[in-house]
């Protein structure tokens, strides 16, 4: 990437490359181009995305573009790559939100069946396994073979990733949700700590 020391880019020699899976392209794209036209207003970008091919380049679309604006536009494309939708994509125009992404055949190979029991155990029955980590972890869990896509803030979506590759590797539900219940504690603790420190101290003089 090239900036000038404010971050901003170049202009005329950045652009990021992502390729949607075709049946994807048509999400981006939207009603009449609406969600890749509001992916570039929010962003200050340009989207270029071929249909045939699944191919999106990302661009600046004013010489004040941010890198940051740049790579959100990238994360909200890739988020809509993995079977997010674009109203969940969108969350990852909020600075502290990540996008992270588990390709499950780094842990059990490429064979199908055993691909789908894992993104079974993720799911659970009737979704329940996803919504309590979603809902524990105030994250987005996406299920796309054979992929898994998360989005949250930085520590909650690492929580959640951590307890996905727990369950990948077999771990009991009970024990996953213990982990998360554990970490997610911990985390709110110090965020509270952290947020009284910052009060100002109140008193008659």
């Amino acid at each position: 990437m090239s900036s000038d020391e404010k971050g901003r880019f170049i202009p005329g020699v950045t652009r990021l490359y992502e390729k949607l899976p075709l049946e994807r392209v048509g999400v981006l794209i939207g009603d009449n181009g609406r969600v890749k036209k509001e992916i570039e207003e929010r962003t200050r970008t340009t989207l270029t995305i071929d249909s045939e091919t699944g191919s999106v380049i990302v661009e600046p679309a004013f010489p004040e573009t941010s890198s940051l604006e740049l790579m959100k536009a990238r994360d909200i494309v890739r988020a809509i790559a993995y079977g997010f939708s674009p109203e969940r994509a969108f969350r990852l125009l909020d600075e502290d939100q990540v996008l992270v992404v588990i390709d499950v055949r780094q842990y059990v190979g490429d064979k199908p069946n055993h691909i789908k029991r894992v993104l079974g155990r993720v799911i659970g029955e009737e979704g329940r396994a996803r919504r309590v980590l979603e809902e524990a972890t105030g994250t987005y869990i996406s299920i796309y073979e054979p992929y898994i896509a998360i989005i949250g803030d930085y520590e909650s979506a690492n929580i959640a990733r951590t307890a996905v590759e727990m369950l990948i590797q077999g771990r009991t539900h009970s024990t996953v949700y213990r982990y998360v219940e554990r970490e997610m504690f911990s985390v709110k603790r110090r965020r509270m700590r952290e947020l009284w420190s910052k009060e100002p101290e109140t008193g008659e003089k």
